[in-house]
Formats: structure tokens, sequence, C-alpha cells
């Protein structure tokens, strides 16, 4: 059992020794980052392997880039997903588009590792989910995982890949804790995971508001509702054929994510399954996320823009007429796991 950090340093420290060409760049790294995920890692590669940088996101990028072109595989880390924004030419106009441009001659191999999402208190400019902008450029991969397996799996998955990966790493999950496997076994980009069985309605769901989907099941539960959780794990390219077939089987599909309802990819998900499966659902497909405000310093705003078990639970009662247990709705967070954080 080790945590989410633990698990992303060793996918770094172990692709790092296999493959020379792999290199990391950004801010306090050298230090061990924000979160711990490089900790003593400059004692093992040195300072040409492990590089600190100015607060200039732009030129992270660019370096990178450029770097990438020339044959090495850059790690680029953001500290935070909200301060990529700083660096978005370097990713859309360039990372993104360079193989296509120049027909496959050029490729791109780099690693934009965002802590992603809500951080107890960290407000409206370190708190943002991004991935639906990510998602929406052509020639980007988006990942976001939910366990320390995946967030393993999928990162060596990103460091092998030879096109650019936005890596989102749920910053309220680092300390989070559970079971790896042991080996070198990457995660297939674009392959899902079914999270939970269930009969009556399919929930899908990605980072941090996975573990809020399987709490929403364990409270529909004690009401006779069979609720199926889906971990769509890879953004872009994301696992369409896992959903639609089982939203085929359930024939009640509900869409939970942490970023912004309005426009965000739960509405591409529902697109996508309401074109598909047009006339075989039961009942409208639904999306439980947040309101298109900024993230509030104080708890109580801060809360108000949370994505809770509760809610996801209730929305499913309401698609089947069901009646939840008021009590069964109390502590129905991610509280347990961010005690330790």
């Amino acid at each position: 059992m080790i945590t989410v950090v633990e698990a992303t340093r060793q996918a770094l420290q172990s692709e790092m020794r296999r493959d020379p060409r792999i290199w990391v760049l950004g801010e306090d790294i050298r230090h061990g980052g924000v979160f711990g995920q490089y900790k003593g890692m400059i004692d093992e590669f040195g300072p040409d392997r492990i590089v600190d940088t100015p607060i200039a996101e732009a030129t992270m990028v660019g370096a990178a880039v450029g770097s990438a072109l020339a044959g090495s595989r850059p790690v680029v880390e953001t500290r935070f997903s909200d301060f990529a924004l700083s660096a978005i030419d370097e990713l859309v106009n360039q990372a993104a588009k360079i193989r296509y441009m120049f027909g496959g001659q050029g490729r791109v191999p780099i690693v934009v590792r965002m802590p992603s999402g809500l951080r107890k208190n960290s407000a409206a400019q370190h708190s943002q989910s991004l991935e639906a902008w990510f998602a929406h450029i052509p020639g980007l991969v988006v990942t976001a995982p939910a366990t320390p397996a995946d967030a393993k799996g999928l990162l060596l998955a990103a460091l092998r890949s030879d096109d650019p990966v936005i890596h989102m790493e749920a910053k309220e999950l680092w300390q989070v804790v559970g079971e790896v496997p042991d080996g070198e076994e990457a995660i297939p980009l674009g392959v899902g995971r079914l999270a939970r069985q269930g009969t009556d309605v399919t929930i899908v769901a990605w980072s941090a508001t996975v573990h809020e989907a399987i709490r929403a099941a364990d409270i529909l539960q004690g009401a006779g509702i069979s609720a199926e959780v889906i971990d769509l794990r890879t953004i872009w390219p994301w696992d369409k054929r896992l959903v639609l077939e089982s939203a085929a089987r359930t024939k009640r599909l509900v869409i939970a994510h942490e970023s912004v309802r309005d426009v965000g990819f739960g509405a591409e998900i529902a697109a996508t399954v309401g074109e598909e499966l047009h006339g075989t659902l039961n009942s409208p497909i639904r999306r439980v996320a947040s309101p298109r405000i900024p993230v509030g310093y104080a708890p109580t705003l801060e809360n108000v823009y949370r994505v809770r078990a509760a809610g996801i639970a209730q929305t499913v009662a309401e698609l089947l007429g069901a009646q939840l247990d008021s009590k069964a709705l109390q502590g129905t967070g991610l509280e347990a796991a961010l005690e330790a954080y």
C-alpha cells in the first residue's frame, strides 16, 4: 500500500533509469516539489536531469518542446494546472500541432504534469480543473488518474508516448493510499476502468470524483439501487466502448466531475451517448458537476463548488423515483483521506 506521491515517483524513477533521454524541469523540484513527488531524485539523477527553473511556464514548456524535437523526452512540472495557462501557446500551437504540420517527421514526446483541481483553501487561482480545455485540442493526450495504481500506470504510459501528454493529477489525492502492482506495466491510454459493477444506472467519473462516485454507489445500495461506476482514467482518448456498453445495459447515465458543468467534458460524453443510444435509455442523461463560479477561499464557499457523493446519489435517486435516507447522505466526502493531507 503506497500513496499516489510514491507511486508516481516510482514510475518516473524507473523510466529515468531505463531511458537516459528523460529529464525533468520545473520549479522547486530539486527540493522535492510542492507535494514531495520528486523527493530524493536530485541525489540519484543530478542537476542535469532534475532541473530547477525560474517562475516562467512559457519558457519551461517552450524549452521542453525544443528539447523533444532534438531527441530528448522532457517532463515539465507546472506545480499547479492553473499556471500552465501561461504556456498555452507552447502547448496548443506548438506541442499539439508539430507532428501533424510536419507529416510525422517531428514529434514532441513531452509529459506536462499538472496538479489539478481543488486543494483545501487554495482559492480561485490554484483550484481549477481544466481537462476539457486540453481535451478540445487535437494532438494532445489527456490523462486523469484516480488511484495510486493508475497514477503509476498512466504516468508510465505517458512517459513512453511519442505524443504530448497532459497528465492531470488531483491535488487532493496525493496522499491517498492504495495497492500498486509490482513491475513497470503501463496502463494503455484510452482504456477506462470498471470501478464497480451495477445494473440500475451507470455513473461515469474521473480523477478525485471517482471516489465520490463509489461512495455514492454505497449510499444507493442501501436504498436498493445498484450503481455501476466507470473510472474514465483517460480524458482523451476516452473509452467510448466501455461507457456505451455500460449505459446500454443499465439504461441510465449520470456523469460526475469536479470541473465546471458548463461546457465541461461531461457534456461531450452525454452528447455521444445520446447520439449512439438515442431512444434506448429509460431516463434523461444527467450531469453532476461544479457551478460556473470561481473557487472561493473560505471553506463555506469552497464547499459550494465541491461535487460530493450525496449530490451524485441524490441525482441518481431522482432518476429512479427513489427516496434516500438523510442520515446516509452525511459524511460522504474524502474527509478521511484528506485528514492525513
